[in-house]
This record gives structure tokens, C-alpha cells and sequence, in this order.
């Protein structure tokens, strides 16, 4: 499976010190069928804890996934910060998910080219 992260989220990730091995574990959960809250539409809402501490006042990332094949992280806020997220900016996410999951090899690496995704090393690489 492939994992990417957005521009926009590769910048929550490093104001927030996120690293690549924590967002790889979180795809490993959701591979284990450790799922924090399935939204519908491939989007995931997956803890990450806070660098020494647990999950529970950590991150929540939105991840559109189609396991075994892609996962993008979309978004992260940390649980200090914000509740939740809204119905509308989860639609907009489902739908900018669907979006990516659908895209073929070839737009993926044009994406990557024009520095939109970021690819994190997970597992074997596809």
C-alpha cells in the first residue's frame, strides 16, 4: 500500500512534529482494523499520540484510505485545539478524498513532481 500525506498536511505535521513512523503506525492500525471512526466515503478519523504521551489528548488525522491500495492523510488538529470537525469540512474531505483514491498511478506521480503529495515509506513499497 501507498501513503502520502498533502502539502497541507505535511505542514500541520511539522508545525506539530508528526513524524513519518508515527503516521506509518496509524496506517498499520487502521490495517489491523484498528479504526478510531470510519466517516463513510474512505475517510478515517485516526488518533496519533502526542510525541511521549498517549493517544487520548493527542492528534486526529482525516485520512481518505482504500486499504491495500492508497492512504493520504488529509488533515490533523490536536484535541486541545478543536472539538471536532465539521459536517461541511468532512464532506469537503470525503469528497477531496474520493478525488485522490480515484486518481491513477501517473497523477500520483505528477503530484508528487509538483511537491502536492508527499509519499511516506510504509511496509513494502507497491
Amino acid at each position: 500500500m501507498r501513503v502520502f500525506k498533502t502539502k497541507a498536511f505535511a505542514r500541520i505535521a511539522r508545525k506539530e512534529a508528526l513524524g513519518d513512523k508515527a503516521l506509518a503506525e496509524a496506517i498499520a492500525d487502521i490495517e489491523r482494523g484498528l479504526i478510531d471512526a470510519d466517516l463513510g466515503g474512505g475517510l478515517i478519523k485516526q488518533r496519533i499520540a502526542r510525541r511521549g504521551e498517549g493517544k487520548r489528548g493527542g492528534f486526529r488525522t482525516l485520512i481518505a484510505c482504500h486499504l491495500g491500495k492508497r492512504a493520504i492523510f488529509l488533515f490533523a488538529f490536536a484535541k486541545g485545539d478543536q472539538a471536532n470537525i465539521s459536517p461541511e469540512d468532512t464532506r469537503d474531505l470525503k469528497d477531496f478524498g474520493t478525488i485522490l483514491l480515484a486518481l491513477t498511478e501517473e497523477a500520483i506521480d505528477l503530484m508528487i513532481t509538483n511537491s502536492e503529495l508527499q509519499e511516506i515509506i510504509y511496509g513494502k513499497k507497491n
